[in-house]
């Protein structure tokens, strides 16, 4: 019986990630909460498996040679997992390089920009209250994800998944889409990509990691009043080098 992977994992897209490709997959694993509102990024022993304060990260105790080993960054943990269990990564080299190249374009543009643009549209008003830089930011990501929105819709004319076969492309890309009603997008304009949206969203899997994220205590929303919340948003949104 293989031994469980840690996840060290809070309820955003970029931890629904992990989950879902461990659940795909049909590897162990426990989740371990980091509760980024809560500044558990910023512990040591966080530190030590993922340098740049940032979740997810795993530790495998089962990693290369049979010895550990904790992977940090979603895009890196995927592709370990993929490479270590053999699935939903293929081996041929012109399909990894598609698979690839998504992966790099998820992680590039899709999360940061649509980060970018919940911040600017729904947590920046609880920040500030210079209505100009927060009116500019807004407008500037909305635009862009809808463009990136648009890449996929082209992509997906005429593919069921982004590079041929369901991959760990699919399951990098399709948490950032759960919240586009947050990036001000109107999903109907995208036909190919709303059909691959609840394509995935609808596999047993998906809904099982989405069910794990269901355990996991969120707290306050960041846009919310009160001290957890005020907390939360000078954690999350004032970080500097340490």
């Amino acid at each position: 019986m293989p031994q469980p992977i840690e996840v060290h994992y809070w309820p955003t897209p970029n931890g629904h990630k992990v989950t879902i490709a461990l659940e795909e997959m049909g590897l162990p694993y426990e989740i371990v909460p980091v509760n980024i509102g809560r500044g558990d990024q910023f512990k040591p022993e966080f530190l030590a498996i993922s340098p740049n304060n940032r979740m997810p990260a795993i530790v495998d105790p089962e990693g290369p040679g049979g010895e550990p080993i904790s992977v940090f960054e979603s895009g890196a943990i995927l592709q370990y997992l993929g490479r270590k269990t053999g699935q939903f990564y293929p081996q041929d080299e012109r399909a990894r390089v598609a698979v690839d190249e998504w992966i790099m374009w998820q992680m590039a543009g899709l999360g940061p920009m649509s980060g970018q643009a919940n911040h600017f549209r729904n947590y920046a008003p609880s920040v500030t209250s210079d209505q100009r830089h927060i009116a500019y930011g807004a407008i500037r990501y909305s635009n862009e994800v809808h463009r990136l929105y648009g890449v996929l819709e082209k992509r997906l004319d005429g593919r069921d998944y982004l590079a041929g076969d369901y991959s760990i492309a699919d399951m990098m890309s399709w948490p950032w889409i759960t919240g586009w009603k947050a990036f001000g997008v109107i999903l109907d304009e995208f036909p190919n990509l709303k059909a691959w949206y609840q394509r995935i969203e609808q596999r047993e899997a998906v809904q099982r990691a989405l069910k794990r994220a269901e355990e996991i205590r969120r707290g306050p929303g960041l846009n919310a009043s009160g001290k957890e919340a005020e907390d939360a948003r000078r954690i999350l949104f004032g970080q500097r080098a340490r």
